[in-house]
């Protein structure tokens, strides 16, 4: 039994419904089953065969359209599916559905042409159009990490891969490049794949180019940039005395003027973005812990930053989650510094002065935040449970209690 890699899920998260591409696969589940050999008529298989495959001798327009939507089995179905249901939801997602369902179609039209123009035999399938939309998302999450399942013969294992290496060393050069020289299948349209994997990543990038599709710091212009970015810093950096402004010049931090303070200082903002986004994509996965180490990698690069209201109060829950008081304690300071309004502001000063008073013993701080916290809580409970935690933090400091007077 061959090894065995596939695919099965990926990291990104999708933030609306990908309708399209939920009726694209019903779309040839269904055409599977009218025009399957074992099912069809005979006069539909011989409609099928003449008229929906893209006849490479004499293709006809609508043909490089049918073609995308006839599969020769229930394999071809299955893998060319299931490719599609792992990274066309995102991509969908990403473009919306009107778009993505003319990329869809465009990607296997262009696909069935590269086939033809070299070979003359019938071709059916989505896989150009699956490919197209798989190096899509390749161009638009070029970070994300895929879950693939590796089948050996009893041994079964799920591990996650960078999606730059499971589409472009795997799926593209191995399975459509390398693989064919070692005696791949000659059923296999390996042309149409690899002009389908063109149209879908050169696509995309020119659809990030004219802002046809809203950037982020993590599809792939935005990874060329710190790339380059990253080679300039290097060649400043490689100048005398450019190693020590980059470790002081933070002290006293003007605007930048000279070609080598706005490359560093260039380098510092883009990383301090790609930060705060990285934290947001772990929270929006539930990956809490993991945005709490990128959001103490923020904090030494800046300790100023504040992330948004909810992003903040997730990260300081984590920390207290993980007894990781100290730093829970900053980033809770934070969070009523930034957002003193908030409706969470008095639960968390209350629970900042029980952090501080009962985990770090720093009872100024304690007294501090019980005191603030006492102005804004209005549930008696709480109300009652501050008061408590405020009476021991002023015994421990050697002054009266809460509501009492001395003369």
């Amino acid at each position: 039994m061959p090894l065995i890699a596939v695919p099965i899920r990926t990291e990104t998260v999708i933030r609306r419904t990908p309708s399209v591409n939920y009726a694209l696969i019903a779309a040839n589940a269904l055409m599977f089953l009218l025009f399957n050999e074992r099912f069809a008529s005979e006069g539909m298989w011989a409609f099928r065969q003449r008229y929906l495959h893209l006849l490479g001798s004499e293709p006809s327009i609508y043909q490089f359209f049918t073609y995308q939507f006839i599969h020769a089995d229930l394999m071809h179905l299955a893998g060319n599916m299931l490719f599609l249901w792992v990274f066309g939801n995102s991509v969908n997602a990403k473009m919306g559905n009107g778009p993505y369902l003319l990329f869809y179609l465009a990607g296997g039209a262009f696909a069935g042409w590269g086939h033809a123009l070299l070979h003359s035999n019938p071709l059916a399938g989505a896989s150009g159009a699956v490919a197209a939309v798989t190096t899509a998302y390749l161009a638009l999450f070029p970070r994300s990490r895929v879950t693939v399942l590796i089948w050996f013969f009893l041994f079964i294992h799920f591990v996650e891969v960078p999606a730059m290496i499971i589409i472009g060393l795997k799926i593209i050069v191995w399975d459509n490049i390398i693989g064919p020289t070692l005696g791949g299948s000659e059923q296999v349209a390996y042309h149409a794949h690899l002009a389908g994997y063109l149209f879908g990543f050169v696509g995309a990038m020119g659809m990030l180019l004219v802002r046809a599709l809203p950037r982020d710091q993590f599809d792939i212009l935005a990874l060329w940039k710190r790339w380059r970015q990253r080679r300039e810093l290097a060649a400043v950096m490689a100048q005398p005395g450019a190693a020590e402004w980059g470790q002081y010049g933070a002290v006293g931090r003007t605007v930048p003027v000279d070609p080598q303070a706005r490359a560093i200082e260039n380098h510092r903002t883009d990383l301090i973005a790609d930060l705060r986004a990285r934290i947001g994509m772990e929270l929006e996965r539930s990956a809490n812990s993991a945005a709490a180490t990128l959001y103490e990698q923020l904090i030494s690069h800046e300790p100023t930053q504040c992330l948004s209201e909810a992003q903040q109060l997730g990260i300081a829950r984590e920390f207290y989650a993980s007894g990781k008081f100290a730093q829970a304690a900053a980033a809770f300071d934070r969070f009523v510094e930034c957002y003193p309004n908030s409706i969470e502001a008095g639960n968390v000063r209350l629970l900042l002065g029980i952090v501080y008073a009962r985990d770090l013993q720093q009872y100024e701080a304690a007294d501090k935040h019980l005191t603030q916290s006492m102005e804004s809580l209005r549930e008696q409970s709480r109300r009652d449970q501050c008061i408590q935690w405020l009476t021991s933090v002023r015994a421990a400091l050697g002054r009266p209690a809460p509501g009492i007077t001395t003369g």
